[in-house]
């Protein structure tokens, strides 16, 4: 066992050494926000989706399509609004006169990266539209179904202070959500530094730094870091105290509606290994499964009437949860 561990050990560091690249290569063209770049690298390595969630302007936008020039892979922006159709998104069917004939024309949700951006403007039909392509990764227009590229994210971002107009997504998108990013406002020098370096009105674009290739091995190495069982006891623990907290001894009962599903198990399993890879490492430790666990569950509890009604969040439950449950 020893031996394996060192094995796969040697291969992280040597797979992972396009990390500090990447890295400072997104730092080049955007300030700060290393937190949200490192989970966006991370939904690389895992084949997952994030959904960013800040207030305008703390460049989610930009980070996303500097991912893309530092990959190497398609970036496309879809704008949510009211108006929006599922047809807008995935492609429809349309009537060649010439042919009498109908063909297809796929829309842009068929590319590597697609930002879905303000993704709560658009009504449920249309978020909706999204959940085939993000589970199961291929579309399906009229008889036909399409299977998507590989790398294939969706990364969207919605506002949180500003609710006219907005409609929720629904709990079954939601799930399909591998993190729930909250972006928050840089620092003073951070402020400053973006003032003197965004003030000029150029800005610099990122380089190519891995190919997908790169990232096809990362994942291969990925899948293979080592998790102790106590650790996978510990994320099974970690979800099923978000269900029945009181064995537990949380006094949560009245505050949860809905736990978290399998899924957040999976998705824990997933990003705990993807943090210890970035971080060059073999195994897993329990401070990995406690630095990603708040994104995986703050959009996965669902909190009662009472709980809303007493301005307790799903993400302070999350802490209380990670706070009680024994760590291995």
């Amino acid at each position: 066992m020893q031996e394996d561990i060192r094995k796969i050990n040697e291969e992280v560091q040597k797979e992972s050494a396009f990390v500090q690249g990447v890295l400072a290569e997104a730092g080049r063209v955007i300030v700060g926000q290393q937190y949200m770049m490192e989970r966006l690298l991370m939904m690389l390595l895992v084949r997952g989706h994030a959904l960013l969630e800040g207030v305008p302007g703390l460049a989610k936008t930009l980070a996303v399509r500097v991912l893309a020039q530092i990959v190497d892979v398609e970036f496309r922006r879809i704008q949510f609004t009211p108006d929006l159709l599922p047809a807008d998104l995935i492609g429809t069917m349309i009537f060649d006169p010439q042919r009498s004939d109908f063909t297809t024309r796929k829309g842009p949700v068929f590319t590597n990266l697609l930002l879905a951006d303000e993704i709560n403007r658009a009504p449920a039909k249309v978020q909706s539209a999204l959940l085939e392509s993000m589970q199961e990764r291929q579309v399906t227009i009229g008889d036909k179904t399409y299977p998507l590229d590989d790398p294939f994210l969706v990364l969207a971002t919605q506002n949180p202070i500003e609710q006219e107009g907005t409609y929720p997504l629904p709990e079954a998108q939601l799930d399909r959500f591998t993190l729930k990013l909250k972006i928050g406002y840089p620092d003073k020098q951070e402020e400053r530094e973006i003032m003197d370096r965004m003030a000029t009105g150029e800005e610099p674009e990122a380089r190519k730094i891995v190919s997908r290739d790169d990232i096809v091995r990362a994942r291969d190495v990925v899948d293979r870091i080592y998790i102790d069982p106590k650790i996978k006891d510990y994320l099974v623990e970690i979800v099923h105290a978000s269900r029945a907290p009181g064995d537990y001894g949380l006094k949560l009962g009245d505050l949860i509606a809905y736990g978290a599903s399998p899924r957040a198990t999976i998705c824990l399993n997933q990003t705990a290994r993807a943090h210890a890879f970035l971080r060059g490492r073999g195994y897993v430790t329990p401070e990995d499964v406690k630095s990603i666990a708040l994104d995986v569950l703050r959009h996965r509890i669902i909190p009662t009437y009472e709980a809303e009604a007493e301005e307790i969040t799903s993400e302070e439950i999350a802490r209380q949860i990670l706070d009680q449950v024994e760590v291995p």
